[in-house]
């Protein structure tokens, strides 16, 4: 960067650590403030989990108040995780970005409950998607509540630099919660457009015909893929192969057929891969492009050559010597990677402490009015499906006008394909799913036939017109329309272009066919979802979109604001397979140990779900140290269990699971799960309800009072619920302003504002075929 980097001071906490870590790999200076004795983490798995959280990061140690008011003073940014907040210390000054992080938000009947990665995963609806539908619920591992509203408050923190281009600094209000409740797929979609909650979906997505299946030396991540294509190319194999059994009937050429009776056509392919080494399958399948990936455990991903072609990992220099951890979601600036980081001793960094005031920061403009932070930015669209979307979503919720380019001639399966339309009427209306609606909100749509010379020609137009681009096409699809990223920079020298695809458009596998599961599978998530090495479950759902769509969200702001200072335009390459391999946390350091665990902790004790009353009623608990052990044993009416030697310590307690499982499930199995929570967070100690869709709509009372879902009149499909924006900017915040719109619907005010197009050439353009 051509400006000095911003300042971000980091008061930690688990919900704040990986934003902390994201903004270092933007290449801002990040100031980690620690107590004398150091930040928890030196001491968390042998000091694996400051290595990977804090490495980069400077450290200080205030003396005083005084000392961090005056560290403050030279701040761009405040990421808050202190248990009560810094709103006194921050106190006058204007041009800090204040970004309070908290398990629940700052307001609502629950924002002084105790929250951790598995309760607030229980409350925000994640638990509820994920495990068996007869067994209990189960956690993704790697604290993937805490690290969604670690990216989420990342991107607050940008929002927030963005805003105070042309005004003061702000209060950033961000909900651990929310921003889970806002990253379930189709979890609360199923029950706001459908009226029913799937049930947990064991090792098949609810919706895409795929899932979880054994392989030879362990598992493999794949399924009958999305198009006819896919379909005839899987059944000529197992033709080949003597395997197809009676799947070249006549019938099973009919995709609903298919889906009606997936258990057996699943068997089917179940009975041939079960052969197969996992690596040699995905590699013959990935042959004739069909989307297949080996479930590889974190320590197996430096031998990805994929990831290994690409310099995703990250060197980090530590007392001990040199370690390998994982890297970045993309590479920034400017296809730069930070290769190298170092963990600084307690206190290095003093001098910090004590620096003079800061450099009068320009102001450029100052509005008289304040937009949302990403008014007047211009973003063209080109994305499908969920990854896409989900972050041109985001972009749109902030203020920038998101013009989608889509058409009848290449279909969004999210507005055509049946086994993916959620909606109270027929299947068959491309402008009723609830599943496009919800990721589509905020936008303008322009129905353009790119596969014509004429409609590229009028895509040209719109792109020199633009600020951003966003596609998540596979990675020669661009240059096959004659716009690679030269073309691009060539039409629109500043152009934000962000591609999006499985694998990144380097590297040896840059062809490969990904969805979310099998991008999940390759990067290390799947094989720790499970009970155990021999009972993985996976995650189904579409997470591994939706860290895709955020983190790409995040890439677009961090290169709008690079573009503010150096007046450069840049093409961030993001692999989904990359974006989700930087959400594994510590697992690549811990080496081979780390395997499936449940929903288990390596430290505190008890922590689990256990079965309340009610059918399939659950409640999340975590005892994070032995005054909260005290006190549960209080609640539960069992207070001699505080003192007995078998169980008065995390260490004894996990010797002594069988005891103490019996003991808290007895009493929870008497009691509702939101009963159960409100006692025992009265007293201190984090619980909550296992919650699906319904519970989150009708009952969920921090969310109501946060007003997070939203109600909006949809020209087709009527007036339905929204979910909301996760993080509250005070001085500049986004919103759900309107529903999705209707295919087409502002093609000629978009090519007419936009790129000056006169009415007789939309008229033209329209008589040709071009324009839908």
């Amino acid at each position: 960067m051509s400006q000095a980097a911003p300042r971000v001071v980091e008061l930690s906490s688990p919900f704040t650590r990986f934003a902390g870590r994201l903004l270092v790999g933007l290449g801002y200076e990040v100031v980690l403030v620690e107590p004398p004795e150091g930040d928890g983490t030196r001491r968390e798995l042998d000091g694996d989990a400051f290595v990977h959280w804090h490495a980069g990061k400077r450290s200080v140690v205030p003396a005083s108040p005084d000392d961090l008011r005056a560290l403050l003073s030279t701040a761009d940014v405040l990421l808050d995780g202190s248990p009560g907040g810094a709103e006194a210390l921050v106190a006058g000054l204007d041009d800090l970005v204040h970004v309070r992080v908290t398990p629940f938000g700052l307001v609502g009947p629950r924002s002084d409950w105790q929250g951790t990665d598995l309760v607030v995963a229980a409350l925000g609806g994640m638990l509820a998607q994920v495990g068996d539908p007869d067994g209990p619920p189960l956690r993704l591992p790697e604290q993937q509540a805490e690290q969604l509203a670690g990216v989420n408050a990342a991107f607050a923190a940008l929002l927030g630099l963005r805003a105070r281009r042309t005004g003061p600094g702000q209060l950033i209000d961000v909900s651990a919660q929310a921003c889970v409740a806002a990253a379930l797929e189709a979890g609360t979609l199923a029950y706001l457009h459908e009226d029913r909650v799937p049930p947990r979906p064991g090792r098949v997505h609810p919706l895409v015909p795929h899932g979880l299946f054994r392989a030879a030396d362990g598992y493999l991540g794949g399924g009958l893929g999305g198009s006819p294509r896919m379909w005839d190319a899987l059944l000529e194999w197992l033709r080949e192969e003597d395997a197809a059994a009676d799947l070249t009937e006549p019938r099973w050429q009919d995709p609903v057929e298919r889906k009606k009776h997936q258990e057996h056509v699943f068997k089917v392919v179940q009975d041939f891969v079960g052969t197969w080494p996992k690596a040699e399958f995905a590699e013959r399948a990935q042959a004739r492009k069909l989307p297949w990936a080996a479930v590889d455990l974190p320590h197996e991903l430096p031998d990805n050559p994929q990831l290994t072609a690409r310099e995703f990992f990250t060197r980090v220099r530590t007392p001990q010597g040199e370690r390998t951890d994982l890297g970045f979601p993309f590479a920034f600036p400017e296809g730069h990677r930070v290769r190298e980081l170092e963990v600084r001793a307690v206190g290095a960094d003093q001098e910090l402490l004590h620096a003079g005031p800061p450099a009068e920061r320009p102001v450029l403009v100052r509005q008289a009015a304040a937009h949302p932070a990403l008014h007047g930015i211009r973003v063209l669209d080109l994305t499908w499906v969920l990854a896409g979307p989900y972050c041109t979503k985001i972009l749109a919720d902030h203020g920038a006008d998101v013009i989608k380019v889509e058409s009848a001639g290449r279909p969004d399966p999210t507005r055509f394909a049946p086994f993916m339309h959620l909606s109270r009427g027929p299947h068959t209306d491309p402008n009723t799913n609830g599943y496009f609606n919800e990721v589509n909100r905020n936008k303008r749509s322009i129905a353009l036939d790119t596969r014509t010379a004429d409609g590229i020609e009028v895509l040209r137009e719109l792109i020199a017109h633009s600020d951003v681009l966003v596609e998540n096409f596979s990675s020669t699809v661009m240059r096959k329309l004659g716009l690679d990223y030269e073309e691009l920079r060539r039409i629109n020298p500043g152009l934000v272009y962000v591609s999006m695809s499985g694998m990144g458009h380097t590297g040896p596998r840059n062809g490969w066919v990904s969805y979310a599961d099998t991008v999940s599978a390759s990067g290390g998530l799947t094989a720790l979802t499970g009970w155990g090495p021999d009972d993985v479950v996976g995650v189904i759902y579409g997470h591994g979109d939706i860290v895709a769509g955020l983190q790409a969200a995040l890439a677009t702001v961090a290169a709008l604001e690079h573009r503010a200072g150096t007046g450069r335009g840049q093409h961030i390459d993001l692999s989904q397979l990359e974006a989700i391999a930087a959400h594994m946390g510590t697992s690549l350091l811990g080496g081979p140990k780390v395997t499936p665990a449940g929903n288990t902790h390596p430290s505190w004790s008890p922590q689990g779900v256990y079965r309340c009353l009610g059918a399939d009623r659950w409640l999340a608990v975590s005892v994070r140290d032995d005054t909260e052990w005290a006190a549960l044993c209080e609640v539960i009416g069992r207070p001699e269990l505080a003192t007995d030697e078998r169980t008065s310590t995390a260490d004894a307690r996990r010797h002594a699971t069988g005891l103490v499982d019996a003991a808290l499930g007895e009493w929870t199995r008497t009691l509702p799960a939101d009963v159960a929570a409100e006692a025992l967070q009265a007293h201190g100690v984090p619980a909550g309800a296992v919650q699906e869709g319904r519970e989150l709509v009708e009952h969920d009372p921090q969310l109501r009072v946060r007003g997070f879902y939203v109600r909006k009149e949809h020209p087709v499909a009527g007036a339905f619920l929204h979910e909301g924006v996760p993080i509250r900017l005070t001085r500049t915040p986004g919103a759900v302003r309107e529903a999705a719109p209707v295919l087409g619907a502002d093609t000629d005010a978009v090519l007419k504002e936009v790129a000056g197009f006169s009415a007789q050439r939309v008229q033209q353009l329209r008589e040709a075929g071009v324009l839908r």
